[in-house]
């Protein structure tokens, strides 16, 4: 139990290793895990796990999405999507699957990758009553029976949307929203509510969700089921009662020692994002918060790993700690292993540019590293500290110059034009009188 330790000062291997690569006191850990601002996803019995700091003062962590849909359930396909994406930069990988067995995508893809792995267990309770129903048939024993399922098999971070209540669902009907619900756990969750007039069981028997989180230290991610699915809807009232409920849950994980973290929304416009990540980071104390984008432009289909880095990068500068791959397909269709390498390289940009801002200069090395190699001409260290090697140095030998400069500017480089001059001595003055 990465909190409880951490209340009693006592460094488990993982706050180590998480110091070390951070290059922080393993004092620095041990704070911030006891306060609740920093995090360790690590599932109690997952082995062979490359663990992650998330949170503050640590470096602003990414995840990629994959999954099977129900039209097209390739697990293999899935698998190559998570290696691909951790191999570009992914700190970590949610497996959202609905599609084909839902059991056997989550294992295999738990045994493909050593970074942790998250799921969204609403998913499969929904899909699984499904098929002899309604989705609005799920009982309490079907989620939370998920939920066992997947922690047992070592899944590191659970998405769970306790914070789409009845009095979230009231403030929805006042919001006059054009998208109501676009998070798929929160529509199942809302319509069950509104269907059974129940109370939301992760909310309501949030007390046993805890006591499941502590057998296995599983990481509850509490959803934002009530995010705001295009920029008209941004920053209403409905996503802004989900939060202050979320406010609530978050201290009261605390006090069971959970470590626990906080969704944030999904659409926003530039100048909402300051604002949206300081009220998060007060209402729930400084815990780490995982922001899906934001997409701060509704009008890119095909180009949303642009429009959510963007905002990706805005939310982390301003405070929010993880940031959740958005690629190319999104709003479109399921993205293919090529739009998930473009989308990871898009939220690894977005991150190390906050990072920048954040960390300063240990954050900034490696770009200053790049700019003496670009001082140089040497083209093979470009390629070495460039986020995507392989396509910097496909790009570069695609030119028409086959001199030092690159084809942009062939043998009018700036850089390396003044390097003729700057090594010369300064020609003599004369005064004038």
């Amino acid at each position: 139990m990465q909190m409880t330790e951490a209340k009693r000062g006592m460094v488990t291997p993982e706050m180590d290793a998480v110091a070390k690569a951070e290059g922080k006191p393993v004092e620095f850990l041990l704070r911030g895990i006891a306060a609740g601002r920093l995090i360790i996803p690590r599932n109690v019995g997952r082995e062979n796990v490359s663990v992650q700091g998330i949170g503050e003062g640590l470096r602003t962590k990414i995840n990629a999405n994959i999954g099977t849909s129900p039209d097209y359930a390739n697990i293999d396909e899935e698998i190559e999507k998570a290696k691909i994406a951790v191999r570009y930069g992914a700190d970590t990988v949610m497996d959202l699957s609905i599609g084909g067995d839902i059991d056997d995508a989550r294992r295999r893809i738990l045994r493909a990758v050593n970074v942790p792995v998250g799921t969204v267990p609403i998913y499969q309770a929904g899909i699984e009553v499904s098929k002899r129903g309604d989705i609005v048939g799920m009982s309490s024993d079907d989620i939370f029976n998920a939920i066992r399922r997947h922690a047992e098999d070592g899944v590191d971070f659970v998405t769970v949307h306790c914070g789409v209540t009845k009095v979230a669902i009231e403030a929805l009907r006042r919001s006059g929203r054009l998208l109501e619900v676009v998070s798929r756990g929160g529509s199942f969750l809302a319509a069950w509510i509104i269907h059974n007039d129940e109370e939301n069981p992760l909310y309501k028997e949030f007390d046993y969700l805890l006591e499941l989180a502590r057998e296995f230290d599983l990481t509850l991610s509490l959803g934002d089921g009530m995010r705001p699915g295009c920029l008209a809807d941004a920053s209403d009232v409905a996503q802004f009662q989900e939060l202050l409920t979320l406010g609530e849950l978050v201290e009261r994980a605390w006090a069971k020692d959970v470590q626990v973290m906080v969704e944030g929304p999904g659409h926003l416009p530039l100048d909402h994002i300051e604002v949206n990540v300081r009220i998060e980071k007060e209402i729930c104390k400084g815990a780490p918060f995982y922001v899906l984008g934001p997409i701060v432009t509704d009008i890119a289909p095909g180009y949303d790993n642009v429009t959510s880095g963007i905002g990706g990068a805005l939310s982390a500068a301003f405070g929010a700690d993880f940031l959740c791959v958005v690629t190319p397909s999104e709003h479109l269709a399921l993205p293919t292993v090529d739009d998930v390498k473009e989308g990871v390289i898009a939220a690894r940009i977005a991150a190390h540019a906050a990072d920048i801002v954040k960390l300063g200069e240990q954050a900034s090395r490696l770009d200053s590293e790049m700019a003496k190699a670009r001082a140089s001409l040497n083209w093979e260290k470009q390629f070495k500290l460039a986020i995507d090697p392989e396509k910097a140095r496909r790009l570069h030998r695609g030119g028409l110059s086959k001199e030092e400069p690159c084809s942009m500017c062939g043998r009018y480089c700036p850089i390396k034009l003044l390097a003729q001059f700057m090594k010369k001595p300064e020609p003599s003055r004369t005064r004038c009188w």
